[in-house]
């Protein structure tokens, strides 16, 4: 049996000893979770508003989604694609199902989605998009935003705009991205050439700052697509299973894509990831592959998981808490939330608030994003820095009021200097 560490200080020193240091950690070691709370290595608990970045929507070992793999891994855990998976089917017809409600374009595009090909994460479905695009068009150029973040594989990160993503990978990254402004329709149009196999966007970016699109700029977008015969590609990894106050945000606009990537929130902690095509877009047998994709225990979870968001209806819950946390930062703002100013005339600190659902960014006026994080965690609250001027909120969608009082309580203290 593996011998378990003894003490916080021996886990960080082990990490730093056999662990390549990618990581920027917070010097903290999580041991359990119920919930929207996590406890750690000395038993302090948090109110995690990371979510696993965006993962965690039904909250941490929700009792459903442990039964669920409990009992999955008692009759089949793996078995490779050569051989059919009745959690894998029943997956697909289920994920189907969700992504094409309460979304029929207005713009021209009828079908929703119709196929669905498993791999185990975000970045590995927007490979397999990329590749599917390509296939079908017989074109090999891509249109993606400025401000994009799609994956750190070589084609994902090719599709994203960060500097500090790319830089050190630039020689070997595909040349065939043109990149334009985020929620301009009118530079999609004009970047468009003879050779554009699709356009690219998330239906809000997650990794920018949570920067929201004007209304009706998806459905300009799918217009454009259209008329000029080419794909649109939704990114939904952050953006779905109700983490915007809709099963996905392309509902927001009422667009269908052609293709969609999704993953994180899916399968509940467990890895799993997901292309959804409309008819007639798909591989054929041998163009793509995997050997864990789809496999019994991550459909499982998967399958657990959009149960209990359609159970206890957390698109919906999502959409109401996500309103009142938005209120609550936006009285803690100006001021109006009746709690203790330290800051003399409102928070100045704060620069802007927005978002959707539960997916919300604290634009901050001074770059210190991360000394307010290390703040926040003293006090029992988990927030994630996007930059160091923007935080990001994506707890569980299953937190409570009274646990949003209490993170707006702890951004009370931390949002503000003496």
């Amino acid at each position: 049996m593996i011998q378990l560490f003894t003490s916080m200080e021996e886990v960080f020193e082990n990490e730093k000893r056999y662990l390549m240091q990618t990581y920027k950690r917070e010097r903290i070691v999580l041991k359990s979770g119920k919930g929207a709370i996590v406890t750690d290595f000395s038993g302090n608990e948090y109110i995690d508003c990371v979510g696993g970045i965006a993962v965690n929507a039904v909250g941490h070992c929700h009792p459903v989604v442990v039964n669920a793999m409990k009992e999955q891994a008692e009759k089949l855990i793996h078995v490779s694609n050569l051989y059919y998976s009745e959690p894998q089917v029943k997956l697909a017809e289920k994920l189907t199902e969700i992504s094409s409600s309460g979304s029929s374009s207005s713009s021209g595009s009828s079908s929703g989605m119709a196929k669905v090909f498993f791999c185990n994460s975000g970045t590995e479905s927007i490979e397999a998009a990329v590749k599917l695009a390509c296939k079908v068009t017989g074109k090999h150029n891509f249109i993606a935003a400025e401000g994009s973040f799609h994956g750190r594989t070589l084609g994902s990160l090719s599709l994203t705009a960060g500097k500090k993503f790319r830089a050190a990978f630039e020689p070997i990254l595909l040349k065939n991205v043109k990149f334009v402004r985020y929620n301009d329709a009118t530079a999609i149009e004009k970047a468009i050439d003879r050779d554009t196999a699709a356009v690219i966007l998330e239906p809000i970016q997650g990794e920018a700052g949570v920067l929201v699109p004007s209304e009706g700029y998806l459905e300009e977008v799918r217009e454009i697509c259209t008329r000029k015969g080419v794909l649109l590609i939704l990114d939904e990894i952050q953006t779905g299973f109700g983490r915007t106050g809709r099963w996905f945000g392309k509902e927001h606009d009422r667009v269908e894509p052609d293709i969609m990537t999704v993953a994180k929130a899916m399968g509940a902690g467990f890895p799993i990831g997901a292309v959804l095509a409309k008819e007639g877009i798909e591989f054929e047998i041998g163009e793509h592959g995997t050997t864990f994709g789809g496999n019994p225990l991550a459909c499982a979870a998967a399958l657990a998981s959009i149960t209990v968001i359609e159970d206890e209806k957390l698109v919906e819950r999502s959409r109401e808490l996500g309103e009142y946390l938005m209120n609550s930062l936006n009285n803690l703002h100006t001021g109006e939330n009746g709690l203790r100013l330290r800051s003399g005339s409102g928070y100045r600190y704060i620069k802007e608030i927005r978002g959707k659902g539960l997916m919300i960014a604290i634009e901050l006026t001074n770059p210190c994003s991360g000394i307010i994080a290390k703040k926040a965690i003293d006090l029992g609250v988990l927030i994630n820095c996007t930059s160091e001027s923007v935080i990001r909120l994506v707890p569980p969608l299953v937190i409570s009021k009274n646990e949003i009082d209490e993170v707006i309580a702890v951004l009370n203290d931390v949002l503000v200097f003496d």
